[in-house]
């Protein structure tokens, strides 16, 4: 067993090295060049920006200087180890712009989770909730996750520093739902800040949602940054569930396209029969651009522990494979 894990890491080990050096030539590719992906995203974004402008011609009278605009991210999440073995996800999110309706409206669909854990460095749980080892794959679960629309009012409350979001929309199975987001930035030196998140969702079928984000961030070089990032999560749907996270990493900007991270992870969950300090572990991971700079890789390799399931460390992978249109 110990050979057969010792071969995992290695091959893990290369697959990561690999991407790393992928930049190289990817850097090479011409931008300009159309080839099939090319003219399949280009047509892509026409029929987005179409239905966009059409939204917005029927909801009143548009201006022709500020037309609508639409945004969409595609991804696919793919995620092993030796425990759960290898699950895959489709996630999809995107975001439609309506100047009829005034600058600070628009529709957001597909995973609102993308939303909620944005400000996570690391991968935390699974792909999937209860997924069996035998299969990989749960369409009925993605579908449901990324069946989500609403529509967004987005305002700055300038005397106060704080940006806020309310949605109002529909989830998957009729569960009508409200959210709020806020957030402050707090720029305390040059180099050290401060930010504070806030979100809440209630919704008639999935009832409450709360997270708060806690970010502390040290800048010690042009292209780094020291961060300390908390979060708290409370879940009350049919179980009520409260969370914690907390990760300390370093984190290097080599161009606006790529990013390599690297840090400790811990966490653990405050309900009753449960770890209150149930995962501790170290991660890295890394996102850049590939052959085009609308494609992105994200690997990414951890060494966690899970008291509640009496798992020891362990080798968790995972890689996210992203298109933006």
């Amino acid at each position: 067993m110990k050979v057969a894990n010792m071969k995992y890491f290695k091959l893990i080990c290369i697959a990561f090295l690999t991407t790393l050096s992928v930049s190289a030539f990817a850097n090479e590719t011409n931008e300009t060049e159309n080839t099939w992906a090319d003219q399949q995203r280009s047509s892509i974004r026409s029929k987005l920006h179409d239905w966009s402008n059409g939204i917005n011609d029927w909801l009143g009278e548009t201006d022709p200087s500020k037309p609508a605009s639409a945004s969409l991210r595609v991804m696919l999440d793919n995620q092993w180890n030796k425990h759960d073995r290898f699950s895959y996800k489709s996630r999809v999110r995107g975001k439609i712009k309506l100047p009829v309706l005034k600058k600070h409206v628009s529709v957001v669909f597909g995973d609102e989770d993308l939303e909620n854990q944005a400000r996570d460095k690391n991968r935390i749980g699974q792909n999937y909730r209860n997924l069996p080892r035998d299969r990989n794959y749960d369409s009925r679960q993605a579908r449901n996750d990324n069946a989500s629309i609403g529509l967004r009012w987005s305002n700055e409350i300038k005397r106060l520093g704080i940006e806020s979001d309310l949605d109002g929309g529909l989830r998957s199975g009729g569960d009508i739902f409200g959210r709020l987001r806020l957030s402050k930035t707090w720029e305390i030196t040059d180099n050290f800040g401060t930010r504070l998140e806030q979100i809440y969702r209630y919704g008639t079928n999935s009832k409450h949602y709360l997270r708060t984000n806690l970010e502390n961030r040290y800048i010690d070089g042009e292209n780094t940054f020291i961060m300390n990032h908390t979060f708290l999560q409370y879940t009350h749907d049919v179980d009520e569930e409260t969370g914690w996270g907390n990760s300390v990493y370093r984190q290097h900007n080599f161009t606006p396209l790529k990013r390599l991270s690297y840090g400790i992870f811990m966490g653990g969950r405050f309900d009753k029969d449960h770890s209150k300090f149930n995962t501790y572990g170290p991660f890295i991971n890394y996102r850049q651009s590939i052959f085009r700079n609308w494609v992105f890789i994200q690997p990414e390799i951890s060494f966690y522990n899970d008291k509640d399931k009496d798992r020891n460390h362990f080798i968790n992978t995972f890689v996210r494979l992203e298109v933006i249109f």
